[in-house]
C-alpha cells in the first residue's frame, strides 16, 4: 500500500502545552498558532510517504517538508545566517549563504537519500516559473536549500524514488500560512528523537520592542510604558537525534524515569546494527559485531562493524533547526541568533555526537533586497540598513532557545508510533505515563 498525501494532525496526540499546562516554557508568550507560520508571509507544507513492505523492498517512512520564506523569494533575498553545531549532515547553499548573507531560496527539508531529488525540484519550480519567456531559457542563479537527516531506522533509504522533484512542486504550489503538522509530518516522517519516535516540531515567540525614537526601555518601564511594537520569533525543527537516558523535559530527567520503570520507545525485532554513541562514556573502544554466522575473510582484516543497538539507546542522528523573525537583523547577527537554538536543543538532551548532522539557519523577513542577474561594474551603490541594536539582542536570543526547546517537545508529543525495515517499531512518546509521573512539575 502507498500512500503520499499531505500530512494532516493526528487526533489523539497533544502539544506540550496541552499535556503539560503547568510547566514553563519560558518568559515570553507563543504566537497565535504557536508556529513558524506565525511569521508574517511565510508558507509551508508537509508530505508524507508511507509504502508498506512486499517482496521488493521494507517498509518505506519519510516525506518532505517545504518552507516558502516569504512570496517574493525568488525576485528579493533576505538576510539569513547559519551555525554549524556538528556537521555530519548537509544543508545545500549554505556557502553561498555564509558569503553573502543572504537567503534566495525556499527550504526543502527531507531526509539524506532525497537531498538530489529535492534539489532538482525546487529547480523544476523555478524554471517552470521563472524562465526566460522569450526565449525559454534560464537566465538567472540560484542555490537552492536543502536540509537532510537520515531516517535509515523507520525508512527503506534504497528505494530512492519514493521522494520526488514532483513533491518538491507540489509543496511549492500548495503551502500555506496554517500551523504545520507536526510528528508523523513531512521530512520528520521516518525520524527518531531520543529514544522516541520523533520528527516535525514548531514552536514560536512574541517578543516586544520600542520603536527607535522611543525613549529608552529603562525609562519606559519606569514610568510603566509597554513596547509599541511585536516581533515574532519561531523555530522549526526535524528532531532525529539522541538517546533516551538523556531527555528532559522542564529540567525534569523524564528519560531516565521511564527506563527506571522499564519504559523504552525503541522496540526491534531483533539486534540492530549501527554504529553508534557508545552508551558508556568510559569506554571510547568500538565494539565489533561478534555475529558467528558471518563468515570471515579469507585474505584480508575485515573492517570494523556496527555493534548491536541497545534497546534503550538509538543511533547517533540529526536535528535540524530553522529560526525564523520577523525582526530587523543583520546576517551577522542572524548568525548569532541560530547559535542560541542550541541551548533550547541542549536542555532536552541533545549534546551533538560525532555523527550528528546538527545544522541550524536563522533568517529575518523584515529586509529585503531585490537580485539582480546582470553584472554591474560600476561605482558601490550605499542602501540604508535597518537592524536591531545589538545591546537588544538579548530577548530574541531568549525567544529562540525557548522556542526550539518547546518545537522539540511538540514533535515527540506529535509523533505517533511507527515499524520500519526489519521489524523495528519506534513508539510514541508515552504521553499519559509522562503526565503521571511529571504531575504538576513547573521547571
Amino acid at each position: 500500500m502507498t500512500s503520499t498525501t499531505p500530512t494532516s494532525p493526528s487526533t489523539p496526540r497533544k502539544r506540550i502545552r496541552e499535556l503539560l499546562p503547568n510547566l514553563q516554557l519560558g518568559y515570553y508568550k507563543p504566537g497565535p498558532k504557536n508556529s513558524l507560520t506565525d511569521i508574517p508571509g511565510l508558507l509551508a507544507h508537509t508530505e508524507s510517504v508511507h509504502i508498506a513492505a512486499n517482496s521488493e523492498h521494507d517498509h518505506v517512512n519519510t516525506g518532505v517538508t517545504t518552507i516558502i520564506p516569504h512570496p517574493e523569494w525568488f525576485s528579493h533575498s533576505i538576510n539569513a545566517g547559519i551555525f554549524r553545531w556538528n556537521g555530519s549532515g548537509e544543508m545545500t547553499g549554505s556557502h553561498w549563504i555564509e558569503e553573502t548573507g543572504l537567503l534566495s531560496s525556499p527550504i526543502i527539508i527531507t531526509n539524506s537519500f532525497a537531498v538530489g531529488q529535492c534539489y532538482k525540484g525546487v529547480y523544476d519550480y523555478a524554471i517552470r516559473e521563472h524562465r526566460n519567456k522569450k526565449t525559454k531559457l534560464a537566465d538567472w542563479f540560484l542555490t537552492p536549500v536543502i536540509a537532510e537527516t537520515c531516517d535509515t531506522g523507520l525508512n527503506d533509504v534504497t528505494v530512492t524514488d519514493a521522494i520526488t522533484p514532483e513533491m518538491v512542486i507540489r509543496g511549492m504550489d500548495n503551502a500555506t500560512a496554517d500551523a504545520i503538522p507536526e510528528g508523523n509530518s513531512g521530512g520528520g516522517t521516518g525520524m527518531i528523537c531520543q529514544g522516541w519516535k520523533g520528527g516535525t516540531g514548531s514552536s514560536s515567540r512574541i517578543v516586544g520592542s520600542f520603536e527607535p525614537d522611543e525613549s529608552s526601555e529603562a525609562e519606559s518601564a519606569k514610568v510603566g510604558k509597554l513596547p509599541n511594537k511585536e516581533y515574532i520569533v519561531a523555530a522549526l525543527v526535524q528532531a532525529n537525534y539522541g538517546s533516551q537516558r538523556d531527555l528532559r523535559i522542564g529540567g525534569y530527567p523524564i528519560g531516565k524515569a521511564l527506563l527506571d520503570r522499564g519504559v523504552t520507545g525503541i522496540k526491534p525485532a531483533k539486534p540492530i546494527t549501527a554504529f553508534v554513541s557508545n552508551p558508556n562514556p568510559d569506554d571510547q573502544k568500538q565494539a565489533v559485531d561478534n555475529d558467528s554466522t558471518k563468515p570471515a575473510a579469507a585474505t584480508a582484516q575485515p573492517e570494523p562493524t556496527p555493534a548491536p543497538l541497545e534497546v534503550t539507546d538509538s543511533p547517533d542522528g540529526s536535528i535540524i533547526i530553522i529560526l525564523a523573525t520577523s525582526c530587523p537583523c543583520t546576517p551577522l547577527q542572524l548568525q548569532r541568533l541560530a547559535k542560541r537554538a542550541t541551548v533550547g536543543l541542549s536542555r532536552v538532551g541533545g549534546w551533538g555526537s560525532n555523527y550528528s548532522g546538527d545544522v541550524f539557519l536563522a533568517f529575518s523577513t523584515a529586509t529585503k533586497t531585490a537580485r539582480t542577474f546582470q553584472q554591474r561594474y560600476k561605482a558601490p551603490e550605499v542602501r540604508a540598513v535597518e537592524m536591531v541594536d545589538d545591546q537588544a539582542m538579548n530577548a530574541l536570543f531568549e525567544a529562540a532557545a525557548d522556542a526550539t526547546e518547546e518545537a522539540i517537545y511538540n514533535a515527540l508529543c506529535a509523533a505517533e508510533t511507527t515499524e520500519g525495515p526489519e521489524g523495528l517499531v519506534v513508539e510514541g512518546f508515552p504521553l499519559e505515563i509522562v503526565k503521571e509521573i511529571m504531575g504538576d512539575w513547573k521547571g
